[in-house]
C-alpha cells in the first residue's frame, strides 16, 4: 500500500510539473504575441513618418549644397549665424523661377527664348532632348489639358484580365485617321513603380472610367493593390455590375 501511494504520488508531482510549463509556455506565447503587435503596430506609424522625413531632408540638403555654395558670401545665412538654415536653397529657387517667368513673359523676354529655341535647335542631339522635355512638361503642367485626368479599367494583355491605367489624351493624327473608332491614349503603368509602364491607344467603348481619383489610383498601384480606394457610389448602384468579361457594359435587369 505504501508503494501504491508513493507511486501515486509521484505520478500527481510529474503531472501537476508538466501542466506548469504548458501554463508557463501559453502566458509566454500571448506575451510574444502582444509584443508583436505593438511593434508592428509602433513601425506602422513611425516607418511612414521617418521615411517622409528621411526623403524631405535628402531633397532640401541636396538643393542647398547645389545652391547655396553660387550666392555671394555676404548673402548665405551662416555668415551671420552659427548655423546654416535649412530650405535657403530652396527658397533661392523658387524666388529664381517667378523672376525668369516674369521675365520670360515679356516682349524682351519672349524674343529671349525665342533666340535660345533657335539656337537650340540648330544642336543635332540637344534638340532632340530640349524639345521632348519642353513637350512633357508643357502637357504636365498647363491646367487647360486633361493628361492623367481619368482612371480607367480595361481588358488587358486578354480577355478576362482587367487592367487599370490613366487616359493621357485623345488619340490625334495618324493613328486617329486609320482607325475607324474614337481612339484614347492610355499609359499602363508598372508596379511599383508608375514611372515606367506602357502606351496603349484603345478604343474609348472598350474603356471604362472609374469613380476613384489620380491620386487614389497611382496608391493603388504603387501599394500592389494593398491600398484600395473604397468605392463611393451609391449601395444601389454598387450591387449592379458595370462590365464583365468580352462584354464591355452590362445593363441592369428590368425590374417585373
Amino acid at each position: 500500500m505504501a508503494e501504491r501511494s508513493k507511486k501515486d504520488a509521484s505520478k500527481r508531482g510529474e503531472t501537476a510539473s508538466t501542466k506548469r510549463p504548458s501554463l508557463l509556455s501559453r502566458l509566454f506565447g500571448r506575451f510574444l504575441g502582444r509584443l508583436r503587435a505593438y511593434l508592428l503596430a509602433g513601425l506602422l506609424v513611425t516607418a511612414p513618418l521617418a521615411i517622409t522625413f528621411y526623403v524631405v531632408r535628402a531633397f532640401v540638403s541636396f538643393i542647398d549644397g547645389a545652391v547655396t555654395p553660387l550666392l555671394p558670401v555676404p548673402y548665405r545665412p551662416e555668415t551671420y549665424l552659427p548655423f546654416a538654415i535649412p530650405g535657403t536653397g530652396i527658397i533661392v529657387v523658387l524666388v529664381g523661377l517667378v523672376v525668369i517667368g516674369w521675365l520670360a513673359a515679356g516682349i524682351v523676354g519672349r524674343f529671349l527664348v525665342h533666340l535660345g529655341e533657335r539656337i537650340v535647335n540648330r544642336m543635332p542631339v540637344i534638340r532632340s532632348v530640349y524639345g521632348s522635355v519642353k513637350q512633357i512638361l508643357e502637357t504636365v503642367i498647363q491646367t487647360q489639358n486633361q493628361a492623367f485626368r481619368e482612371v480607367v479599367l480595361f481588358e488587358y494583355p486578354r480577355r478576362g484580365c482587367w487592367a487599370m491605367g490613366f487616359i493621357t489624351n485623345q488619340t490625334s493624327g495618324e493613328i486617329q485617321n486609320i482607325t475607324a473608332d474614337d481612339m484614347v491614349n492610355v499609359f499602363l503603368p508598372t508596379t511599383p513603380n508608375p514611372t515606367s509602364g506602357y502606351l496603349l491607344f484603345l478604343p474609348r467603348k472598350d474603356v471604362v472610367t472609374l469613380d476613384m481619383t489620380v491620386e487614389e489610383g497611382v496608391k493603388l498601384i504603387v501599394s500592389g493593390g494593398i491600398i484600395t480606394p473604397p468605392d463611393r457610389r451609391p449601395a444601389a448602384v454598387q450591387s449592379v455590375p458595370k462590365v464583365s468579361s468580352g462584354t464591355r457594359v452590362v445593363r441592369p435587369p428590368r425590374a417585373d
